[in-house]
């Protein structure tokens, strides 16, 4: 989130598309963002269904402030050119592509927007979820201004890997690492990959706390369980904004008093740590407004 009034992503819920309760449902789950799914949570029979269901509830109004975001099925499918027309004409916050692996496949999507008449705020969202699309990732990254998120599919990844599943994800943090690298070197969002057990809460508020640390934005969820406590492990703590806010205050102290650095419980304070401690704040602003 470099932007100055930046959009919260902490939690970033899958909802399956042909599961009309499930819509219903969303409009009261306080996750900041929704992917309203065509793809991997829809059987091929409902396909159809599904569409015309997601795209009614990013028209309808219903969802408050929660970003909405269609999952399309991937180019490589008999549904993306339907998916993204009617992705494109509902216009939801963003459209989230699956295995986008090259700056051909976003020419390809960015050019169905076109056609399909998305307007501007409609952006592309990538999933990058192979070793191709890793190894890729900052080209992809730059190949159109309309994309603004990348999206781990470290489940796909795992895969494509042929690596296990395990408690710090040590197998995908290589991958994981050059996809954060392309998102900071480009300006764009990245949004870590979901984690599978719902019943494991401690597993996943350490898989959260640690995609906190790497420098995501926010994870991928499965279930409506996980959003309060992803919400809680991305948010300023009340002791981090009391320490953002006393850093800029003596920061500016010692830029008046003509100094150029200032020192706090024996810590030096340049203006990076005061860029970061703004950017702490308007995280927090942003979040507490609701």
């Amino acid at each position: 989130m470099n932007d100055s009034s930046p959009i919260p992503r902490r939690s970033v819920l899958y909802m399956p598309g042909a599961n009309e309760r499930a819509l219903e449902k969303a409009k009261t789950i306080p996750a900041d963002a929704l992917i309203l799914d065509l793809e991997d949570s829809v059987a091929p029979d409902s396909k159809t269904v599904a569409r015309e269901r997601v795209c009614a509830a990013v028209g309808s109004g219903h969802y408050g402030r929660k970003e909405l975001i269609i999952r399309v099925n991937g180019l490589d499918t008999g549904w993306f050119a339907d998916d993204i027309a009617a992705a494109s004409t509902a216009g939801p916050a963003g459209i989230l592509v699956p295995k986008v692996s090259s700056v051909a496949d976003v020419q390809v999507v960015e050019a169905a927007m076109e056609q399909g008449g998305a307007p501007d705020h409609t952006r592309i969202w990538a999933m990058v979820e192979t070793p191709r699309g890793m190894l890729h990732c900052e080209e992809i990254a730059n190949a159109s201004e309309r994309l603004t998120v990348l999206v781990m599919g470290t489940n796909d990844l795992a895969k494509e890997l042929q690596c296990a599943h395990v408690p710090g994800r040590e197998p995908l943090l290589p991958g994981l690492g050059l996809c954060l690298l392309a998102a900071r070197a480009t300006g764009r969002v990245i949004i870590d990959g979901v984690y599978n057990d719902v019943q494991d809460a401690a597993g996943f508020a350490d898989e959260c706390r640690q995609g906190h640390q790497l420098g995501f934005d926010g994870k991928t969820l499965i279930h409506p369980s996980q959003v309060d406590p992803c919400n809680r492990i991305w948010a300023p703590t009340e002791t981090d904004v009391m320490e953002a806010r006393a850093m800029i205050e003596a920061f500016e102290h010692a830029l008046a008093e003509g100094h150029g650095v200032a020192v706090r419980n024996g810590r030096m304070i340049e203006h990076l740590h005061v860029a970061e401690a703004r950017r702490t704040l308007a995280f927090h602003e942003v979040i507490t407004r609701g």
